[in-house]
């Protein structure tokens, strides 16, 4: 049994590790402001979830497992709160979605 658990925790890790990584790697590639966050959003939401989920099979039910639940319930509350705020003051400001780093309006030029 402890040796199911160790796989399916390692499973889910790596599996949250890929995600991270994968919207690291968009928020650098992506062209403009709104692309970026949401592909850093997508990577706040999956990520935690699949690597916090590993970390407790690890550490079995202890005062840990309780208090990683804490930490994902704080980090899926303000991670998708933080998004919409950005994006609000970005929009406010006068940010258009498709700004100045597109590509349509780089061809235009």
């Amino acid at each position: 049994m402890d040796t199911l658990l160790d796989i399916l925790s390692w499973l889910l890790l790596t599996t949250g590790g890929i995600f991270v990584f994968a919207g690291g790697l968009g928020a650098l590639r992506m062209p403009d402001l709104y692309t970026r966050m949401h592909a850093a959003s997508v990577t706040d939401s999956i990520g935690p979830i699949l690597i916090i989920t590993g970390i407790m099979l690890q550490s079995g039910l202890a005062l840990a497992s309780v208090k990683l639940v804490a930490i994902l319930l704080f980090l899926l509350l303000a991670g998708p709160t933080a998004s919409n705020a950005l994006a609000s003051a970005a929009l406010l400001s006068g940010y258009k979605p498709g700004g100045p780093a597109s590509s349509t309006q780089d061809a235009e030029k």
